[in-house]
């Protein structure tokens, strides 16, 4: 792999401020992070994963790209690498990262774009470039490079990262969770509205730039659907009258539904062919043609499906149901959990160690097979990461049934996942190693709970699949990376061992 070398700017030095428990903290987690970054190679990796990606759209548009170029694209590729993992790491979006960004040297500093005169800041828009700017493959990649310099023992004890003891890779524990998409409840006629509302907010915007056709005004249309929505809120189940109530209104809705398509095809059309009459670029164009066709694609099956579960009083099954005409690739998740029965999103399964480092995930798009169908494939990229299986094995009952048993027991794993017979889970907990096991697991939880709350965003608000699954891997490194940089390392080891002699 080449790397291409760029200047590094001349930098001020980091001013020295007291008082503040939490910013020294977190001060020396970013300098732990950006020395990891350095030693595991992981910033090299990634910088040369994107100038890999760069030739090779280099070479299929027939384009022959200088030394200076590849130069700035390594340039941003660092920064691109470093925006990505502190912004994940303080749960910021992109405008409020960009404003905290212009506001603090340390992260400046960190992201490397400190300098001694001018300083020049990515915005909102560059950051959202830069959390888009490769796939999701190219991330596990460094995640995965990353993990195995955590678990490399190294030669003679000199640990690559520099930690007193190598991840231990021992006990595997597996656990899924849904992470939910960012979509309004799926209440039928709510898909009506927000139809309505993103065709009108096209047509203003086609209007706006000059192309215009017979039709009442956009804002009335819009008050019109306001107000269905308003006094559908206000229809009283317990009421005699509700389901007729209901009825009436959603009958008004769809009349009026009908009524803003029409209008919004007449422009669609009308955008398309007239466009360069505008001052509307081909891009800015193409954008809002998407913005229309996608809501006209799914508008006839939302209207019927509105349709027959409040007027036919019927049912829809679950594979069938729209759920939002933003987010095709998304489900309904049955979990049966405490705080929330039933979610809308799409399986996530997670894979940690017993420090915490995850060491596997997969994003599942379409609906999510049992618990227990996902063992098998990732067992096999822990072996192929690793070179090896893990010594055990841990789980929920969901995971549990005889093809998993069989292959733990062929390859010799201990099998540490919960039984689903309760006799058989009281006879196994009388093992001393699978009651520590299962005490342990208990974590793999609050491990889940940290990376959405505190990394991926509560919902995460990365829209279309292939989104969210890069922004999942960002989260992952991310997390990674902090867990690492607060391990022991072999330098504060030696410091303790010398305080207690």
């Amino acid at each position: 792999m080449q790397i291409v070398s760029y200047q590094q700017e001349l930098c001020p030095a980091l001013p020295t401020v007291i008082g503040n428990v939490d910013y020294q903290e977190f001060r020396e987690t970013l300098l732990r992070i950006e020395e990891l970054l350095e030693r595991s190679g992981v910033e090299k990796k990634f910088i040369g994963e994107r100038l890999d990606q760069y030739r090779k759209e280099a070479e299929q548009n027939k384009r022959v790209v200088s030394e200076k170029e590849l130069g700035r694209v390594a340039q941003h590729a660092a920064r691109a690498l470093r925006c990505n993992i502190v912004r994940q790491l303080l749960g910021e979006g992109y405008r409020g990262f960009s404003v905290r960004l212009a506001d603090s040297p340390l992260l400046q500093q960190f992201c490397g774009i400190a300098r001694l005169d001018v300083i020049q800041v990515p915005s909102k828009s560059t950051l959202d470039r830069y959390a888009r700017w490769v796939e999701e493959e190219t991330v596990r990649k460094v995640v995965d490079e990353l993990n195995r310099s955590a678990a490399n023992p190294g030669k003679r004890g000199n640990q690559p990262l520099g930690l007193a003891r190598p991840l231990e890779l021992d006990a595997y524990f597996l656990d899924t969770t849904c992470v939910q998409a960012n979509i309004h409840f799926p209440v039928d006629w709510v898909l009506l509205r927000d139809a309505a509302r993103t065709l009108i907010k096209a047509i203003r915007v086609i209007r706006k730039h000059g192309l215009k056709h017979r039709m009442p005004e956009p804002a009335d249309l819009l008050r019109q659907m306001n107000r269905l929505a308003i006094e559908m809120t206000q229809v009283a189940r317990k009421r005699a009258n509700s389901k007729k109530e209901r009825k009436r209104v959603l009958r008004a809705m769809k009349a009026l539904t009908q009524v803003i398509r029409r209008h919004a095809g007449r422009y669609r059309k009308m955008l398309a062919a007239r466009w360069p009459e505008t001052d509307l670029k081909e891009g800015q164009a193409r954008q809002i043609l998407g913005r229309i066709d996608g809501v006209l694609k799914h508008l006839p099956a939302a209207i019927a499906q509105a349709h027959q579960r409040i007027i036919a009083e019927g049912r829809v099954r679950n594979d069938q149901k729209i759920l939002s005409l933003y987010e095709s690739d998304i489900h309904v998740i049955v979990r049966g959990k405490a705080s929330v029965a039933v979610e809308f999103g799409n399986t996530l399964l997670l894979g940690e160690q017993r420090s915490g480092v995850i060491l596997d995930w997969r994003l599942i798009k379409e609906q999510a097979p049992s618990d227990n169908d996902l063992v098998g494939s990732s067992l096999d990229r822990f072996t192929s990461l690793f070179g090896r299986p893990p010594k055990a094995v841990v789980a929920d009952r969901g995971f549990d049934d005889d093809t998993n048993r069989q292959r733990l027991a062929d390859e010799r794993i201990y099998n540490a996942i919960t039984p689903k017979s309760p006799r058989k889970l009281a006879q196994r907990m009388s093992e001393e190693r699978f009651a520590i096991l299962q005490r342990r697991r208990a974590q793999t939880e609050a491990r889940i709970s940290i990376l959405k709350n505190g990394f991926l965003g509560r919902p995460m608000r990365s829209k279309g699949f292939g989104n969210r699954q890069t922004n999942i891997a960002w989260a992952v490194l991310a997390h990674n990376l902090w867990v690492i940089a607060r391990l022991l390392t072999a330098a504060e080891q030696a410091q303790q061992q010398k305080k207690a002699a």
